[in-house]
């Protein structure tokens, strides 16, 4: 007879809370933060299972306010962990997730917080796949932060059975849904701005989100596709100008326009010069740094979870 565990997954998310050391972070490098919980007599990284119909960017902000009453910003993402909790695999994604304020106070969770350097946290917390991602948040050859959230437009049926102008092409009800999702879940990343190429399909996908931003849609022609085919060079400086900050902007182009800067930028598929990487309708491309040390997380979507256990 199968085991009643067979087949599920314990999905959680959390991340590591940093804050620069010292005078800056490229001097003196960062601090995170590490949490006692009682009820395990452990110390860990702040994470907890997602909530039916969470993405997992939002489960782990959520989760970390929660234990740690810090506010925090996401950045790149980082590992993934597995191992089994009575039998039932369980999946943790994490984050590197910038202090954006908020104190820490004793709640039935965690009853104590550190700032530590990496290296302390790595001695500190009990378990070695907190270590392991401690690891991945020490390095130093990635920025923790992301500048551009690159978007591929919602769905919009056939291009073959609309009978006006392709600008106007507009979304249709899934691609409304993923406009939808998306404004549930880019916020975390504060971002500044929205910006879009002028095809109507591209409008409406970010309009929700500009709109839960209390902003409007911005639109820069140069990353639609027939001005990116007479002119592509300049949207890449545009992306490099963006990926410079300050703050953090939404670019809502289309497919094709995005894998090609995606490559001029140093991003392949599968990480196989010369393959196109994917931008499938409603996705998302966080990218942070400059090409030769560029953060790079693709979010094929931002649904939650399939129920099922599948991803």
């Amino acid at each position: 007879m199968p085991s009643p565990a067979e087949g599920r997954e314990i999905a959680a998310a959390g991340g590591v809370v940093w804050r620069a050391a010292g005078s800056g972070i490229e001097e003196s490098g960062i601090e995170v933060a590490v949490v006692h919980r009682a009820r395990y007599d452990d110390w860990s990284l702040p994470k907890g299972k997602l909530e039916p119909g969470e993405h997992a960017l939002q489960a782990a902000c959520r989760e970390i306010v929660e234990e740690t009453g810090l506010a925090v910003v996401p950045g790149r993402r980082s590992l993934t962990t597995r191992y089994d909790v009575e039998g039932v695999p369980k999946r943790v994604d994490y984050w590197l997730m910038r202090c954006a304020g908020g104190t820490f106070l004793p709640n039935d969770e965690c009853d104590e917080l550190r700032w530590l350097s990496p290296a302390d946290a790595a001695a500190l917390v009990t378990h070695e796949h907190d270590r392991e991602v401690l690891a991945d948040a020490a390095r130093t050859d990635l920025p923790p932060e992301v500048r551009l959230l690159l978007v591929r437009h919602g769905k919009a049926g056939s291009s073959d059975r609309w009978t006006g102008p392709d600008g106007e092409r507009p979304l249709t009800a899934a691609g409304e849904e993923q406009a939808r999702r998306l404004a549930d879940v880019l916020p975390l990343f504060g971002p500044g701005a929205v910006v879009s190429a002028t095809p109507l399909r591209c409008r409406q996908t970010v309009a929700p989100l500009a709109g839960r931003l209390g902003g409007t849609v911005e639109e820069h022609p140069e990353w639609g596709e027939p001005e990116f085919g007479g002119d592509p060079q300049r949207a890449l400086e545009t992306a490099l100008r963006l990926l410079d900050g300050p703050g953090v902007t939404v670019v809502c182009s289309q497919g094709g326009t995005i894998p090609t800067v995606l490559q001029a930028l140093g991003v392949h598929g599968h990480g196989v010069p010369g393959l196109l990487p994917p931008a499938a309708k409603g996705s998302v491309w966080a990218l942070g740094g400059r090409p030769g040390a560029l953060v790079a997380d693709y979010y094929r979507d931002v649904a939650p979870p399939d129920p099922s256990g599948g991803r």
